[in-house]
């Protein structure tokens, strides 16, 4: 029987391990870590005769080789394990390419990006559903891809958010149509080099079939002549684009080869970004066939996505929005400039490596007041002073930061509350996810306690 060796046990992880164990592999998960919360998991994959070990990682001197090894997206596609398994001729791949081998007879739409690719992918999904596609959205949105895989579902297609850790441990993943959003410096830790990081996106655009780039981006718009048979898309109407191969905005309508498909008002979600997601979502219902009616209706009762902008509740005129998914400046930049009233903003966590000169900027315009959490208030303090801005205070926890933020906000007439930390969160929390659901708590107990007092 062949061996498979899984390297990393959670979501995507168990998905992989069930998909080789389905096809008559017998399968191993190491993962390093011993947190009490993976005890669960580790015994219900014990029961389907999946072996787990905590607190290990493979060494390949000291037992047999397996077969494959599959990494969870997590891992770092360079660590010494992974060189040394592929100078052995081990097989090595990602969850990600382990799903596509299952479901390559299926159309993928595959979406790359530093900022956008969550709202674009959701968006696509939504209107690929609504013309009556099964069209489920995997990668770091739905599904684990391999959670798809085991369903044994025939699908219309698959729509796939893909970090830069998924591309380069998936080398024949090949979309039908692939987006790439924006290009912004992020992930340097991994991938050293801003060059190492857009070529990594890069050859996920390249294996797909039609392409579609933002062409406002200042970092594509720049590779044009790379990209001669992509479309481009443009909230700035048609901006020196081919009409017969661009989709942009015109007159309040999302337009390609001078013809209208939706209102642009049919998107709720504010700030200019969401507009160029919406382009690009259109952008890729359209090539896929779909009609202007399905997409004016998915844009209609979209709900938003969790953690983008997402407004918590509104309590005595001030309004809390969770943006915790803005883990990094470029991001957080984007999500402050979409506010349209004066801001006290939340931020802070695990920092990232990057250019902060245009987030300060938006701060010094848009923010009334701003709170620093976590890891990084010491350095965003250091860095709003040496851009004389005072009105911050290091706060330490969301805890203060929710409670503070509502004090100030009423005593000085600030109507709006945002969390966009501009940081990962793994100082304080197991991923963004968990920090925007404590966030939301949080200002729902403000909200009802406020309330009850009253």
């Amino acid at each position: 029987m062949q061996q498979a060796h899984i390297i990393g046990l959670g979501r995507s992880g168990a998905a992989a391990a069930r998909v080789l164990k389905q096809q008559g592999w017998q399968v191993e998960i190491g993962d390093r870590a011993t947190a009490a919360t993976l005890h669960p998991l580790r015994d219900t994959l014990t029961a389907e005769d999946i072996t787990v070990k905590l607190d290990y990682s493979l060494d390949l001197q000291a037992t047999p080789h397996p077969d494959l090894i599959v990494a969870s997206p997590g891992v770092p596609w360079d660590i010494p394990l992974l060189e040394q398994a592929r100078a052995l001729g081990i097989p090595t791949i990602g969850e990600m390419e382990l799903a596509w081998q299952q479901l390559s007879q299926t159309p993928w739409v595959g979406i790359t990006g530093t900022n956008g690719k969550t709202t674009t992918t959701a968006l696509v999904g939504a209107m690929f559903q609504a013309a009556g596609f099964h069209a489920p959205t995997c990668g770091n949105i739905g599904y684990a891809a391999c959670e798809l895989a085991l369903q044994n579902k025939a699908y219309d297609w698959v729509i796939a958010e893909i970090s830069s850790y998924q591309i380069e441990s998936s080398t024949t993943l090949s979309p039908q149509i692939g987006i790439w959003t924006t290009l912004t410096p992020d992930h340097l830790a991994r991938h050293r080099t801003v060059e190492n990081y857009a070529m990594i996106k890069a050859s996920l655009l390249k294996r797909s079939q039609q392409q579609i780039l933002n062409g406002d981006d200042a970092y594509l718009r720049k590779t044009m002549a790379d990209w001669p048979n992509a479309y481009w898309t443009s909230v700035h109407g048609l901006s020196n684009l081919d009409p017969a191969r661009s989709f942009y905005l015109a007159n309040g309508q999302v337009m390609t080869q001078n013809q209208a498909i939706v209102s642009a008002s049919a998107l709720k979600m504010p700030g200019e970004h969401n507009q160029q997601n919406l382009l690009m979502a259109v952008g890729a219902a359209y090539l896929a066939g779909i009609e202007p009616e399905a997409i004016a209706h998915a844009l209609e009762t979209f709900p938003g996505v969790p953690h983008r902008l997402e407004t918590i509740c509104t309590h005595q005129g001030i309004t809390f929005i969770n943006d915790s998914k803005a883990t990094n400046y470029d991001a957080a930049q984007v999500g402050l400039s979409a506010m349209t009233t004066p801001t006290i903003l939340i931020a802070g966590g695990d920092p990232k490596q990057g250019e902060d000169g245009t987030w300060l900027e938006t701060i010094k315009c848009q923010a009334a007041y701003v709170l620093l959490i976590g890891a990084a208030a010491p350095q965003f303090a250091q860095r709003l002073k040496a851009v004389d801005y005072t009105h911050f205070e290091v706060v330490e926890t969301m805890e203060n930061a929710v409670t503070q933020g509502y004090g100030i906000a009423q005593a000085r007439n600030i109507p709006t509350v945002l969390l966009s930390p501009a940081c990962a969160s793994f100082d304080q929390y197991a991923n963004f996810e968990v920090r925007g659901d404590h966030f939301r708590e949080l200002c729902l107990q403000l909200m009802q306690s406020a309330t009850s007092s009253q």
